[in-house]
């Protein structure tokens, strides 16, 4: 598809979309396998980077091409000029999208594992692919159990104002309307988290196999 415009964003002009000479579809049939986006929201202390990597291991583990995606590790580098406003958050989601896009015309299967706050940006995410590659996996564990897991002491320093803008404290967490996937991580066992999670991408025909 060739694109000749640029985007409300872009400061780029005279560009257009360099079609790759090897499409999604061939890469299907090397890997063996359906790319997607897993994206995993929560509040911080949910279990969203537990449960990827979990979900990772066991993927690697069959021999399907995978990458996580993890909110602390992109903001040492593809976001660390971005702070935690509104305004910043929005543009974060907005790279991630953008980086998951192109895993998954990679051929890849990409887990992602950000708080994503706000269900505009996680449905701007949504919108860049097709309608079955975007799989929306919300952990919904409650804040009580976040809070309990916290080892790193950041709703401590939030609720006593050393940080500004911490999801769920100063500032709002909009839970998924209409996710793939809720699962209760504040209650199940990892490996029964991770089973759920497994058991779609059979189901869906993403993956064709997963060993238990």
């Amino acid at each position: 598809m060739e694109q000749n415009s640029k985007s409300p964003l872009s400061k780029a002009t005279n560009i257009v979309w360099h079609q790759s000479s090897i499409d999604r579809e061939a890469r299907f049939q090397q890997r063996g396998h359906r790319s997607a986006i897993l994206w995993f929201t929560g509040l911080s202390g949910s279990g969203k980077s537990t449960l990827a990597n979990a979900v990772n291991v066991a993927l690697h583990k069959d021999g399907y091409s995978t990458y996580v995606l993890d909110g602390d590790n992109i903001r040492h580098g593809l976001c660390k000029d971005l702070g935690f406003s509104d305004l910043d958050r929005e543009e974060n989601i907005r790279r991630i999208g953008e980086v998951s896009k192109l895993f998954l015309d990679a051929g890849i299967i990409v887990l992602t594992a950000f708080v994503s706050p706000f269900r505009v940006d996680r449905d701007n995410a949504r919108s860049l692919v097709g309608e079955n590659d975007f799989i929306e996996i919300y952990c919904s564990a409650d804040l009580g159990v976040c809070e309990t897991r916290d080892t790193k002491g950041l709703y401590a320093k939030a609720r006593n104002g050393d940080i500004k803008d911490f999801t769920g404290i100063s500032s709002p967490y909009e839970e998924p309307e209409s996710p793939e996937l809720k699962i209760d991580t504040g209650n199940l066992e990892i490996d029964q988290c991770v089973d759920i999670v497994t058991n779609l991408l059979v189901e869906r025909k993403i993956i064709s196999k997963i060993s238990k």
